[in-house]
């Protein structure tokens, strides 16, 4: 069965600075027509650092979309003609102060499929060396370490609720499980 949707117009309904809200007019499998709007998004990476003696680098930062502090692993959106790990790397530098000689790539996942294109790859990250941060003017965050474990009970308690963060601590920890 072919469950493919086919564009027949599109319109840009909003851009911004890192995002493009776009409707398009679709022909359906089953030959209806109908509208989907979605967000363009240039993709991520979100890194699981993890320090000599076992701990996971954290970040406290506020997001202004809903309104609160969230506990997140460090991740930032990929530049144009940017290599993922090159900005992997970037990030984890600029927003904690680390470095790392060890890049395992975990994955990748697609966050918010029913109207985003974001795509946001994982990647473990060890052997770090302290640094100093090169935050952007207008990032603001809280750096910290917490053991594996204590990750692990902090999403099951539901202090952790990024998605990428979750999603990419659990498959650290399947990894790690297997590796030695």
């Amino acid at each position: 069965m072919d469950l493919t949707e086919h564009c027949i117009s599109s319109e840009v309904i909003a851009a911004g600075g890192m995002l493009t809200v776009k409707r398009d007019q679709v022909r359906l499998p089953n030959g209806n027509m109908s509208y989907r709007e979605y967000v363009m998004h240039p993709g991520a990476v979100v890194i699981v650092p993890i320090l000599p003696n076992g701990n996971v680098v954290l970040e406290k930062q506020f997001r202004y979309p809903l309104h609160q502090v969230f506990i997140e692993l460090p991740a930032g959106k990929i530049d144009a003609g940017e290599e993922i790990l090159i900005t992997g790397q970037r990030e984890l530098l600029e927003e904690t102060g680390y470095s790392a000689n060890e890049w395992i790539t975990l994955g990748y996942q697609h966050p918010c499929i029913g109207y985003s294109n974001e795509v946001i790859y994982m990647f473990l990250a060890r052997g770090l060396v302290s640094g100093s941060h090169q935050r952007d003017e207008d990032e603001t965050l809280e750096v910290f370490e917490v053991s594996f474990d204590d990750c692990l009970t902090m999403i099951q308690r539901g202090q952790i609720t990024d998605g990428k963060t979750i999603i990419a601590i659990l498959l650290a920890e399947k990894y790690l499980q297997g590796s030695t």
